[in-house]
Order: structure tokens, then sequence, then C-alpha cells
């Protein structure tokens, strides 16, 4: 059974400033409204209702934490870049978002989750270069990954890793679908080396490359 599904709701907040203890390990899962972040987190933690999800992209629009033991959590933050609000909104929820990223000391990893179709919109290379800056490890998802068919996710994953080394930083990227559960292993590997779960990875195989990782399929 995977550690994750532990996960159980801790807090919300609407700024740092609400969030409870800033000690431990948190890793933060962000991106655009419409990228499948909350589908992401709920297939992650095996739960359907965790992270709450709407036909509506952009209804997140506090930090919400979920705790997997103490001073391990899980972080939803507010999605960016779709929603249909006001602006005034819109301002105050990015602002929410850059103060949790600049300033969190327990943020270990940040997870950027961005639609396979439309990977590395300017927003995005914002949030992972300023991540890379801070020496924050990044993990590139590309999700909806079962809207390509194996031979195009393959090349869209390639051609993403290549994009990703302009960064010059620790950003690694995979391919991920809520749907089918593809690219779910890779995941929890890497998100179990940020939250040091080491006995429960020791028996993970190092990351494959592309080809083989596709090969499976």
């Amino acid at each position: 059974m995977s550690y994750y599904t532990k996960a159980k709701f801790f807090t919300s907040a609407p700024d740092i400033r609400h969030l409870k203890n800033d000690t431990g390990i948190e890793v933060a899962f962000a991106g655009r409204s419409n990228a499948g972040k909350s589908s992401a987190l709920n297939t992650l933690t095996r739960q359907k209702n965790l992270a709450r999800t709407s036909k509506t992209p952009g209804r997140t629009q506090l930090i919400n934490v979920f705790e997997l033991e103490e001073d391990l959590r899980l972080v939803d933050l507010p999605g960016y870049g779709f929603a249909k609000v006001p602006i005034a909104m819109k301002k105050k929820w990015q602002a929410s978002l850059g103060e949790y990223l600049q300033k969190r000391k327990s943020l270990k990893g940040l997870v950027v989750l961005m639609d396979i179709r439309h990977p590395f919109k300017d927003i995005d290379q914002d949030l992972i270069q300023w991540a890379v800056d801070s020496n924050i490890p990044v993990l590139a998802l590309l999700t909806k990954a079962d809207k390509f068919k194996s031979g195009k996710r393959k090349a869209q994953l390639l051609m993403a890793r290549e994009a990703a080394l302009a960064f010059m930083g620790d950003v690694t990227v995979q391919t991920f679908s809520s749907l089918n559960k593809h690219g779910l292993p890779e995941l929890e590997h890497v998100l179990n080396g940020w939250f040091g779960l080491h006995k429960a990875d020791e028996d993970a195989d190092s990351i494959d490359d592309a080809t083989n990782e596709e090969g499976n399929d």
C-alpha cells in the first residue's frame, strides 16, 4: 500500500501568516488552474475527494495542507493563470502563492503540473526558474498524458526534458495521467526522495530514461 494513502486534511490558509508551524518537510503542488492539480493529488493519495476538484478551474483559492505524519506535509497551492475571477482576487492569489514559495522554510520540493499539450507557459517557466534560483528541486509533471498515444507522449516528454535543461537546475520531467495512473510510480519515487522516505523507496529502481519508461505502455 502506498505511503501517501495516509494523507489527511490538516489546514487551509489564505497566506503563510495563517499557516501553522514552519517545521519539517513540505512538498508543494502548483500549476495553472486547468492542469489537473487536484486530480493528481487525489490519484497520489488514492482518495477521491482529498483535494477538491471542480468543473470550473481556479476554485482553489487557499493554501491547503495535507498531513502524512507529524512534520511531513503535502501542500496544494492556489491555481494560477486561468481562472475567470476579478483581477483583484487573482492578484491576491498570486501574492499568497509567491509569498509561500519565497518564505516557507519547510518547502523542500515543488511539483509544477502542466498540461502535456501546453507545457512551459511563461508563468510556468517563471515559477520553475524561481525554484531553481532558490535551490529547490522541481518535478515538472506533464499531466493528462492519456491524451496522447505512446509515440506522441514519448516525443513530448523528450522535448520537455530538452527544454528543462535551459533552467540549469534540479528539474526532473515526467509524464502523468490521473485517469489511468500512468507515471504514478515515478511521481512517488521523486516524492520519497524529497521526504527522505528511503525505506519506502529502497527497492525502487532509478527512474528509467524516456525510451525505457514509455516502452512498457
